[in-house]
């Protein structure tokens, strides 16, 4: 089986690429190795770098787009921009990477001759916004955005939009309405919906895969937008302060890379025929604040927990995958828990590059274009 991923030399990408070659898959990665997730480094890791076909270019480049299409049989769309809080302000740059590029994968699929069967995207929790709450009035409700005076007054958790009365989080199936609360959550809907829609219309199969937030091994440590273990263990390393937005209560679904890869292969595999969108998570919640705690204890770090107050324009505050529809469509089971991935994740780290101005610079970034408020 032919393989094509974009965005292949990325974090899920590089995982997923070692599985792909285990199960004898040819494999073409396309990658434009952004500075801002690879930093200085433009290749490959060498334990694959001589085992597949690198095309170095932009998913935006259709004459290079339709040269990596020929001969495929499936292409794993990963390629995008993912920073939540960035694209509040790089509203240009996440169109034109996020949804022009999955337009000229497109485009070449129906005005072109190709013999690929199958389409996965890399989808996101973000599309859901704040996901499925349950309202002791109103039963299952769906709140929108958070309200900014609720928040600069600490009124974290999202109430009720019909009673305002006080919600409690529940797991979010796909059933849910699309109800995205930051921009790069809208860029993700639309690329969810064109690869659902385009596969639909060439009578091929479409995945698209609502990855909640994915960590483990090999994520760039670089990139001060994305991955709140990453940047919270470049702090933890070098003693500074561990500066928790809110009040640290608000919790996150994280997927170990190694269930997501294997998520992503159920879907690839040829017995899997559909066009469906599916959830993939670990089905369990943590809080940012114990997450913070995890990584002092690992390292024994001299660094000190500070609950900010602040909040940014376009955070959600809880998320929780429902996973009854993977584990029924593709027969998902996550294997990992938070505890045991995050001390692997961490064991690696020890051996990385410390990184953290960036971080520092993305936050000053956000406050002067008014996307962070409350203390600061």
């Amino acid at each position: 089986m032919n393989v094509l991923i974009t965005g292949g030399a990325g974090f899920i990408g590089t995982h997923l690429t070692r599985k792909l070659l285990m199960e004898q898959c040819t494999v073409t990665l396309l990658d434009n190795f952004s500075p801002q997730v690879h930093g200085q480094c433009n290749n490959l890791q060498a334990e694959i770098a001589g085992r597949v076909r690198l095309i170095r270019g932009d998913v935006r480049d259709k004459l290079l787009v339709s040269d990596a299409l020929k001969g495929q049989d499936v292409v794993v769309h990963l390629a995008a921009e993912t920073g939540t809080g960035q694209s509040m302000y790089e509203i240009g740059r996440y169109t034109e990477v996020n949804l022009d590029g999955t337009a000229v994968l497109f485009d070449c699929l129906v005005n072109g001759s190709y013999s690929v069967g199958k389409v996965v995207v890399a989808s996101s929790r973000a599309i859901y916004g704040e996901g499925k709450y349950s309202c002791s009035e109103h039963g299952p409700v769906f709140p929108g955005p958070r309200i900014i005076e609720d928040l600069a007054n600490g009124q974290f958790e999202p109430r009720c939009h019909l009673c305002r009365h006080p919600i409690t989080a529940l797991p979010t199936d796909e059933s849910a309405p699309y109800a995205p609360s930051s921009y790069y959550g809208l860029t993700k809907q639309f690329q969810e919906q064109m690869v659902l829609m385009f596969s639909q219309s060439l009578g091929i199969s479409g995945y698209a895969l609502r990855y909640q937030n994915v960590y483990g091994p090999g994520q760039s440590l670089l990139n001060p937008y994305t991955g709140i273990l990453a940047i919270f263990s470049n702090l933890a390393r070098t003693g500074k302060p561990i500066r928790i937005f809110e009040d640290g209560l608000e919790s996150r679904d994280f997927v170990f890379i190694d269930d997501v890869v294997e998520a992503t292969w159920r879907c690839i595999r040829p017995e899997n025929k559909a066009v469906t969108a599916v959830n993939v998570g670990s089905g369990l919640q943590t809080t940012v604040l114990d997450v913070a705690h995890e990584i002092v204890e690992f390292f024994s770090s001299s660094s000190k927990i500070e609950i900010t107050g602040e909040f940014r324009v376009g955070d959600i505050r809880h998320n929780l995958a429902d996973l009854r529809k993977s584990h029924a469509e593709i027969g998902y089971v996550p294997c990992w828990k938070f505890r045991e991935g995050v001390q692997a994740f961490l064991r690696w780290t020890e051996q990385q590059a410390i990184e953290t101005d960036l971080y520092e610079a993305s936050l000053q970034e956000m406050r002067a274009k008014g996307l962070m408020h409350g203390k600061g």
